[in-house]
Formats: structure tokens, C-alpha cells, sequence
């Protein structure tokens, strides 16, 4: 009997050293969590597949995370697009298949709905998804209302800055746009978008400390509106610069790449962006 007891005691102490080396193994390969930094991707980065040929391909550059875009097709065996008014039953699938694939979903968006029906229905969405943040961009009319849900469902909703003429390019004119209206409405820091617009990015982010919640990351050719996607690291966003200040910050939330460039391969590129960002950290 203590033969058998000792052994059982082995197999315990073994089985719980595996455990930790994996934990580690895990911990060396998703540097960012210790960051409390969920790094993923925008679905749109393969916007040339469906959904989930995307969700694959995000899962083949390592990562674990995606933001949904509104009208993507579905796929893998399903009719329809992604889309905040999809069914119940729809969406049960939807989270079932994520599982499977070992890709969370935590965003939604470029999203913005036209009434304040059609709020509450992409909030309900969101809830059954589980998203954590709603990227948008609203009229400044409807914050009010937006802060009011967010803090009902305690979901972020997330300006996004599309570049200049677009309503929140400039970092200072979408600060005053959320000031004092709740914790859960902040910004979508697109840092390629901030280079289009002529602005630094390292400049927006230290202004808008406290109130970044998600992140589209891009690095660039040239700081101009025209500038393309290129890895990162080897572009004008100065992304070590940017990694710094995400730190100095404590950000906690997602980081989704977004490579709007050489579209129908640019897996690679996201990988090779990753490999960067990873030994960055």
C-alpha cells in the first residue's frame, strides 16, 4: 500500500511540474498577457475571406483574439454575415466554432447604428458574445445616450479615428468629446491612422492616457495619407516607442492588428509583425 501511495504521490508532483512548464511555455509565447494585453486581429485585415477563413488565419499567426467587422460572410458551413442582428441561434453557432478554433471573440466593430433602437440591439449583441468593446464612430449627439448603455451593459464603446476629414481624427476634438460621460467610452487608438492624419502617435496616446481602450495597430511606409502597411517595426509609427508608452500606461485590453496591405497574403506579414511585436516586449 505505501508502494502504491507513493507512486500515486509521483505521478502527482510530475503531473503538476508538466503543468507548470507549460504554463510557462505559454507565458514565453504570449508575452503580452502578462501586460494584461489581449493581442489579436481585426477581422478586416483578411477581408478578401469570410470570417471564419479569417479566424484561421489569425490563429496561424498566433494569435488568439479577433475583432469582428459588420458584414463580413460568415463561412464554415454557415449562410449569412456577421452582423449584430443575427439570430440566437445563429450566434450560439458562431461562439461554438470560435471555441473550437481557440480564437475569443472581443471586439466588434467599425460599427455605428442609426438609432438608438438599433444601440441597444448591437449592446444585447455584444452581451450574448461576449465582446468586451464596441468600436465606433458616432455623432457626438448620441454620446449621451451611448455612455448611458455602456454603463447599463458595462461594455466599452471605442472612438475610432479614421483620418482626417473623418469626425474623430484629431485626438484632442474626440477627448472633449467623451470628457465626464463614463469610464466605458474612450478611444480606439488607430496609430496608422494618426500617421495619415500628420499626427505622432506616441504625442496622441500621452494625451489620451487614461482613456485608450483598444488599439488598431499599424505601422507605415512614410508618415503621409497615403502611406501603405509595412511590418512593424520597420515603418514610420515607431512602434518600440509606442510599446513604451502602452507600458508606461498600464493599457489592459486588445490589440488588434489590422495590415491593410497585400491583401491576399498578408498572413505572413502578420506573423512576421507579431514575431516583432513579441521580442519587442
Amino acid at each position: 500500500m505505501k508502494k502504491i501511495l507513493f507512486g500515486l504521490a509521483l505521478l502527482g508532483v510530475l503531473a503538476g511540474g508538466c503543468k507548470s512548464r507549460q504554463a510557462g511555455q505559454q507565458a514565453g509565447a504570449y508575452p503580452e498577457e502578462k501586460l494584461g494585453w489581449k493581442l489579436g486581429s481585426q477581422a478586416y485585415t483578411f477581408n478578401r475571406f469570410d470570417f471564419f477563413q479569417a479566424v484561421a488565419k489569425i490563429d496561424s499567426c498566433k494569435l488568439r483574439y479577433v475583432e469582428a467587422f459588420p458584414g463580413q460572410r460568415l463561412g464554415g458551413g454557415m449562410e449569412g454575415r456577421m452582423d449584430f442582428r443575427m439570430k440566437p441561434e445563429v450566434r450560439e453557432q458562431v461562439l461554438t466554432k470560435l471555441k473550437a478554433a481557440g480564437v475569443t471573440l472581443y471586439g466588434f466593430g467599425v460599427v455605428t447604428p442609426g438609432s438608438e433602437k438599433d444601440w441597444k440591439q448591437l449592446f444585447e449583441f455584444a452581451k450574448a458574445m461576449g465582446i468586451r468593446t464596441i468600436t465606433s464612430e458616432p455623432k457626438v449627439a448620441d454620446l449621451d445616450m451611448i455612455a448611458s448603455l455602456c454603463e447599463t451593459y458595462k461594455i466599452n464603446v471605442a472612438l475610432h479615428n479614421h483620418p482626417k476629414p473623418s469626425i474623430y481624427w484629431n485626438v484632442d476634438f474626440a477627448l472633449e468629446s467623451i470628457a465626464g460621460k463614463s469610464k466605458y467610452l474612450g478611444l480606439c487608438a488607430d496609430i496608422g491612422h494618426w500617421v495619415r492624419s500628420g499626427l505622432d502617435p506616441v504625442a496622441c496616446l500621452k494625451k489620451a492616457r487614461g482613456h485608450v481602450l483598444h488599439m488598431h495597430f499599424k505601422d507605415l511606409n512614410e508618415r503621409s495619407a497615403k502611406a501603405h502597411d509595412v511590418h512593424w517595426g520597420s515603418g514610420a509609427s515607431d512602434i518600440p516607442a509606442v510599446l513604451a508608452e502602452l507600458k508606461a500606461q498600464r493599457f489592459k485590453g486588445m490589440i488588434s492588428a489590422e495590415y491593410e496591405y497585400n491583401w491576399r497574403n498578408n498572413a505572413p506579414d502578420v506573423a512576421a509583425s507579431v514575431a516583432f511585436f513579441r521580442s519587442a516586449l
